[in-house]
């Protein structure tokens, strides 16, 4: 066996069933092993950056391990992007590389990443952007450091891996005669009971004194499949829940206890529950910029912080919010724990009335002829099936979707993460389609990300995946532009030209609408829900609209007040 072929073979062991890859003299091999196998469906994208990103998309909502692969030198670095983004959004991802052949070493052959003699240095940049990165040193390692590779991405906050395999490894004679299947030894990450009891007397406590508590909770609670938990505690309780952009639809959105998105993107009535909170808990979230305010110093103050997460490097980040009680758990376990301590604590509580997401102040006007991004973002929450997804990649268009598309239970939203490439998206989403075939997954993008890498239609459309791409057309890098505008009160080098969308997308075979007000966006996304196959919506949206938005938890005047004093300070 080969070393290809056991890599393979060892992918198939832990259940990977797709693999993302670009095409190479390096990766030969693996593309021919990968075309030979029975259980992997492989992917040989335009750009081997889009493969990354897909293999992020995989791995989102599943247990499964994300897999892309390139051949030496650029092809490799163009993994770099996908690789962040699993760092920072907690992807378990195996990024396989080629190398060239290491007796040549040091002589500049071709795509050579050695690091020596003015090359490149691809085991000091991949070892920076992974848990984990390692160089194959002889075939009879293969499967030892498959094994421990896969094991380190699903450790603790799940990552990406990355494995070199240099040329020399896969010339003939070199062969694996000691294979074996990846050995799974990730122990769960749960509660430990005396942080679990300190945490149900300090909520039991604030239950007696009537103090206002809060759940935040965030992806980390998604991935870990802690809906019913964080349901059951917050019902049980009575305990209003908030949740970051990326934790919508951990509980639907129509429930009487959901208050909204806190976020500067978020609702004002998740903004009053928390500010009129005594206690917060804060549950697999990374309490990041956007959900803080751009990391706002007076954020907690007067106010108990608990915080529950799977990684303890989130617990009071860089000395930033140190939590009063810090669980280190998986989510599901964690808030289980933490509702049945509480629960031997406290009896009935009164069934509590709170202001759940602001409808009223919601009301669109509808002052242009374009299409309303709003509009748009609230037709897509009424007309998505039941378990939809819905991804947004880096733009305005992510705080239309964040605040006006409501989810019900088994729906998902997610932004871009904290990396926040452009197209990250735009191209995951064809992983996720094929990791969860059931499911319907709609990207949100804007006109400047789907421009960047849009070409990735045609992988879609020669595998039948049948992704719905929204795009938010307005000629400009519309978030650029706002922040242009509110930092330099001038704006430049933020509008372009683009083709036709629609037509593009008919001639690369899939289906291609262009709308221009609601009516024809309903009926194009219905159109594209029922025919299941890729389709393309260019959605010629107005200049104009604004999304909602406050620097301050506060809210909006209050925002618009500290940046003026900030302003004046400056001056």
């Amino acid at each position: 066996m080969r070393v290809y072929e056991a890599i393979v073979k060892s992918l198939e062991s832990v259940g990977v069933d797709a693999a993302f890859g670009g095409a190479g003299e390096n990766a030969a091999g693996l593309m021919i092993a990968l075309d030979e196998s029975k259980r992997i469906r492989p992917i040989i994208t335009r750009h081997e950056q889009a493969a990354s990103f897909m293999a992020c998309g995989y791995a989102m909502y599943t247990n499964n391990l994300g897999f892309c692969f390139a051949t030496a030198g650029p092809g490799a670095f163009n993994l770099f992007s996908g690789l962040g983004v699993a760092m920072s959004d907690s992807y378990p991802v195996l990024a396989v590389s080629g190398y060239g052949d290491r007796k040549w070493k040091g002589r500049g052959s071709l795509n050579e990443t050695s690091g020596i003699n003015g090359t490149p240095d691809s085991l000091a940049m991949f070892a920076a952007t992974t848990k984990k990165s390692m160089m194959l040193e002889h075939v009879s390692e293969t499967c030892d450091a498959v094994e421990e590779l896969v094991n380190v991405a699903f450790s603790g906050r799940p990552g990406p891996v990355h494995l070199t395999v240099p040329e020399d490894l896969t010339e003939r004679g070199q062969d694996v005669d000691n294979y074996h299947d990846v050995r799974l030894r990730v122990p769960p990450v749960l509660p430990a009971a005396d942080v679990v009891e300190a945490i149900a007397e300090t909520l039991a406590e604030a239950i007696r004194n009537d103090d206002p508590i809060v759940a935040l909770v965030g992806f980390g609670a998604i991935r870990s499949g802690a809906g019913a938990q964080v349901k059951r505690f917050i019902e049980r309780f009575q305990i209003p829940l908030l949740t970051t952009l990326d934790g919508k639809g951990i509980v639907a959105e129509s429930h009487p206890l959901a208050v909204g998105v806190f976020a500067d993107s978020g609702h004002s009535s998740a903004w009053k529950a928390f500010r009129e909170a005594k206690v917060v808990v804060a549950v697999g979230n990374s309490l990041n910029q956007h959900a803080t305010f751009n990391f706002r110093d007076d954020l907690f103050d007067d106010k108990t912080l608990i915080q529950v997460n799977i990684s303890e490097i989130e617990f009071g980040r860089a000395g930033h919010y140190e939590p009063q009680h810090a669980l280190l758990s998986d989510a599901r376990a964690g808030v289980a724990a933490i509702t049945d301590a509480l629960d031997r604590k406290v009896g009935a509580v009164a069934a509590r009335k709170v202001d759940v997401q602001d409808y009223e102040a919601r009301k669109i006007p509808q002052l242009f002829r374009k299409l309303h991004p709003a509009k748009l973002a609230q037709a897509v929450g009424r007309m998505l099936p039941p378990g939809g997804v819905v991804l947004a990649d880096a733009g305005a268009h992510l705080a239309w979707f964040g605040y006006y598309l409501e989810l019900e239970d088994g729906q998902n939203f997610r932004k871009a993460g904290s990396f926040g490439p452009m197209a990250g998206h735009t191209n995951g989403a064809m992983g996720l389609k094929l990791a969860q075939p059931e499911r319907t997954v709609v990207v949100g993008c804007g006109d400047g990300c789907y421009s960047l890498s849009g070409f990735e239609l045609m992988t879609a459309v020669e595998h039948d995946i049948p992704v719905i791409w929204i795009i938010f057309d307005d000629n400009q890098f519309k978030l650029i532009k706002l922040y242009q505008l509110s930092t330099y009160a001038t704006s430049a080098l933020v509008e372009f030209q683009n083709p036709d969308f629609a037509a593009y997308a008919r001639a690369c075979g899939a289906d291609g609408y262009r709308v221009e007000d609601l009516d024809e966006f309903e009926e194009a996304f219905a159109a594209a829900l029922a025919s299941n196959r890729p389709s393309v919506i260019d959605a010629r949206i107005t200049r104009w609209a604004v999304p909602h938005y406050s620097p301050s938890p506060d809210g909006v005047i209050s925002g618009v007040v500290e940046m003026v004093e900030e302003r004046f300070r400056d001056d």
